[in-house]
């Protein structure tokens, strides 16, 4: 009895035993992969992304002296670059779907972004667009585009895009609408682009701010059948409180005209003041996109 006893005991032990170092080891690899998924570079860990944004507004066959018109040919030589350099251009869904854990970012990405709604853009940018398959954000004074559905003036030095171009852009899938206010973009005082005017309250300015923008949204998205997302500031100009009223209209991020790289990261709010890169004309493109390569 004492014999069987002390074997029985012996086997016990081993059974307990083994059952502890099952546990332990079962433990031990649910840690490591745990472990393994916080530090692995996945959604929720991945590393600053950097993010240059180029400026482009008016081109031209052949442009006269002014720093905003570029050539056709200067915004083909960008093309050529971006394709034969690994960039990827993307649009403004793409960077908030990024933040919003709904899709990646490729490698290297860039955004491309023409200001003011020029019909030059419908009639040189948009068709090297579509040869190099690269996308760009359009972002029409809403009221010029308003003013040149109504009259036959084609002029490519001055005129706008009218609706019917503006809808084409945005059914091709390559061309992004966005908002650029519907009439505040004048650079005389009292009120520089959408500024707030000395001397104004704060509640009027709002309101005057609120009307414009979302004038400009439910006509675009008449047009389009799109709502922007990303409002551009007209001359890069905002008051204190301007991005406080555009975040309360549900705009999910603003661009200015300060020459600076931009790190996207996986907070929605990386995508408010980024900056951007103002094209000037005649520039190699090589040399124009040392500028952030370095």
């Amino acid at each position: 009895m004492h014999i069987g006893f002390y074997f029985k005991h012996k086997l016990k032990n081993k059974i307990i035993f083994s059952l502890v170092a099952a546990i332990i080891f079962t433990v031990s690899i649910f840690c490591i992969s745990f472990h393994s998924q916080k530090t692995s570079p996945s959604e929720e860990s991945v590393a600053e992304i950097k993010l240059p944004v180029i400026m482009y507004h008016m081109v031209l066959k052949n442009p006269k002296n002014n720093k905003f018109i570029i050539s056709e040919k200067d915004f083909e030589n960008d093309l050529k670059y971006i394709n034969s350099n690994g960039y990827t251009t993307i649009l403004v869904r793409d960077l908030t779907e990024y933040t919003e854990g709904k899709k990646p970012l490729p490698d290297k990405p860039i955004l491309l972004t023409f200001d003011d709604g020029a019909l030059n853009n419908y009639l040189y940018a948009f068709p090297l667009a579509k040869k190099y398959n690269a996308k760009f954000v359009f972002s029409p004074i809403a009221k010029e585009a308003d003013r040149y559905s109504k009259v036959k003036d084609e002029a490519p030095e001055y005129a706008h895009a009218n609706w019917e171009k503006i809808s084409e852009m945005s059914n091709s899938g390559l061309v992004e609408i966005q908002n650029h206010t519907y009439n505040m973009h004048s650079a005389k005082k009292p009120r520089i682009g959408c500024t707030k005017k000395s001397g104004e309250s704060k509640e009027s300015y709002k309101n005057k701010l609120s009307k414009d923008l979302e004038k400009s949204q439910n006509l675009i998205f008449e047009k389009t059948g799109s709502k922007p997302s990303a409002f551009f500031y007209p001359f890069g100009a905002c008051s204190d409180c301007t991005e406080e009223i555009v975040k309360s209209l549900g705009f999910k991020a603003t661009f200015i005209c300060e020459s600076k790289i931009n790190t996207i990261t996986k907070d929605p709010n990386c995508l408010f003041g980024l900056g951007r890169f103002l094209r000037p004309p005649g520039m190699p493109s090589k040399k124009f996109f040392s500028k952030w390569e370095k």
